[in-house]
């Protein structure tokens, strides 16, 4: 199964902790001048679908969702080149 991807989410502002619960144990929360940094893995589309609409809920202005790394994803092996033989 592939891992799943890191991202960051940027949101304008400095979000408090108290309104940061859901996000606490799945992200590393970090403050700069862009506004509240939100560090973790989104686990699929659902999961994103999720936090979009728990910052939509509460308000906040959601500026940036950057991925950190892509899954990566198992891809077969091209055959080996065997030298052609003449007859």
């Amino acid at each position: 199964m592939p891992d799943a991807p890191t991202h960051e989410l940027v949101i304008r502002g400095r979000l408090g902790r108290h309104l940061l619960g859901p996000f606490l144990d799945d992200f590393t929360v970090g403050w700069d001048e862009a506004g509240t940094r939100l560090t973790g893995t989104i686990r699929d589309a659902s999961h994103l679908h999720g936090l979009v609409a728990f910052l939509a809920s509460i308000n906040a202005e959601l500026t940036a969702i950057t991925p950190l790394n892509r899954p990566t994803a198992h891809t077969p092996l091209a055959p080996s080149a065997h030298p052609r033989s003449t007859p």
